[in-house]
């Protein structure tokens, strides 16, 4: 006997759910304001946070991008020496592993390089700097330096050099002119008269204050040394760290591979303790969203007091009502997170396939060069900002719920429909 009962009343309780379903889904389009306002608060809290966070790690994406491309490189193979103290005399050993290291999956391009101080001399002027030996056939493998010269053009051989457009203002040497370098190499003190050939501008304030380019056979020349003080290895964007690991087997003792992010140094730290203040405002951004949806599910239940009421008069349960409530909030706060989900991503999308934010900052001047990133910033696209939208939104979506839930299951029908 108790089976032969039960059963009917798990029907029926299935069978409850569905009509409530359908009057939820009637009473969001019945009230269009209220329900479209409802939509664009959630929709917009969801575009917030894909966008806050987009912008964030795009912005840090860049700087690295930046570093590698103009600064250093998406791997720097170095002796450890070099690296702990960066002289000449402690370069490369030798660079027979080149061909083994271009063969490594994952590796685009490997390029010597051979860095050192030196004072260049114009007929005026005079600055120490850090000039930098390149291949000129091969460095736009593993630089932008290359595409960004303004006037010239890019070094050929030996004789010539490329410098940053502020260095040469500061120099006071024009295009065509000439500068002697001066540098101590293993023989002693050399010095080399070089016609400058192309002059660069690419928004990092390092580059554009200090760049040097020789080629590498003059670097050698000057210096002694016949192998490189580095080796820079290209790429694919997002794969230094998986790349930097799997080359360090196929190095010599005492050489080493660092990814873009082990070569920030003081720039790196500054990021990794903004990205923890930047968490922190993420929070509090992502509460504020929240309180917003929770606010104006809140006040759209107080304005239906009235219309609760005549549903307890003529037979609905409380506990019915409130079903229908969370039913309703339920399906429009999916329908906005779903619908700020496509905007945001489809935003950050094209911020991150066209160079729209570099233009923008470029506008803050120093502050934006320091950091390296160029005069391209791009949007980032992670999975993860739709986690952050989902937890801010079911976070609001229980509160929207508890609240008006509590609020319904205190209604007294007369009482309710007394309210204007």
């Amino acid at each position: 006997m108790t089976t032969i009962s039960a059963q009917p009343s798990v029907r029926t309780r299935s069978n409850s759910a569905a009509p409530l379903l359908r009057m939820a889904w009637r009473n969001l389009w019945r009230q269009r304001q209220r329900t479209v306002l409802l939509l664009i608060v959630v929709a917009y809290a969801t575009l917030s946070i894909v966008l806050f966070w987009a912008l964030y790690d795009g912005f840090s994406e860049s700087a690295m991008l930046g570093h590698a491309r103009y600064l250093g490189a998406s791997v720097l193979v170095e002796a450890q020496a070099y690296r702990d103290d960066p002289d000449p005399a402690n370069a490369l050993k030798e660079l027979t592993f080149l061909a083994t290291l271009r063969g490594q999956p994952g590796v685009l391009a490997a390029v010597p390089r051979l860095e050192f101080p030196a004072l260049a001399r114009s007929a005026s002027q005079s600055q120490g700097l850090l000039a930098r030996g390149v291949d000129p056939a091969q460095e736009s493998k593993v630089s932008n330096i290359p595409s960004r010269i303004r006037e010239g053009r890019m070094l050929r051989g030996t004789g010539e050099v490329v410098l940053g457009e502020s260095l040469a203002r500061r120099l006071d040497v024009r295009l065509n002119e000439r500068l002697v370098l001066n540098t101590s190499g293993s023989s002693g003190l050399q010095a080399t008269g070089l016609k400058v050939v192309g002059l660069v501008y690419s928004g990092v304030a390092a580059v554009d204050d200090g760049a040097v380019l020789i080629s590498l056979t003059e670097a050698r020349r000057l210096t002694g040394v016949t192998t490189a003080t580095a080796v820079a290895v290209e790429t694919r964007r997002g794969q230094e760290k998986v790349v930097a690991a799997a080359v360090a087997a196929a190095l010599p003792a005492g050489v080493r591979a660092t990814d873009v992010e082990g070569q920030l140094g003081a720039l790196g730290d500054a990021m990794k303790a903004k990205s923890g203040s930047m968490t922190f405002i993420g929070l509090l951004f992502a509460l504020f969203a929240a309180l917003a949806v929770v606010s104006t599910v809140l006040v759209s239940v107080l304005e239906r007091t009235r219309e609760f009421g005549m549903e307890l008069a003529v037979g609905m349960r409380h506990a019915q009502i409130a079903l229908m409530v969370t039913l309703e909030c339920l399906i429009s706060t999916t329908l906005g997170w779903l619908i700020g989900l496509i905007l945001g991503y489809g935003i950050a999308a094209v911020f991150a396939h066209w160079n729209i934010l570099g233009p923008v900052f470029a506008g803050y001047g120093d502050a934006v060069q320091s950091m390296g990133t160029g005069d391209e910033i791009h949007m980032a696209l992670r999975p993860q900002y739709l986690l952050y939208s989902a937890v801010t939104i079911a976070a609001a979506l229980v509160l929207s719920i508890l609240i008006p839930a509590r609020r319904v299951r205190q209604l007294n029908p007369a009482e309710a429909m007394r309210v204007e």
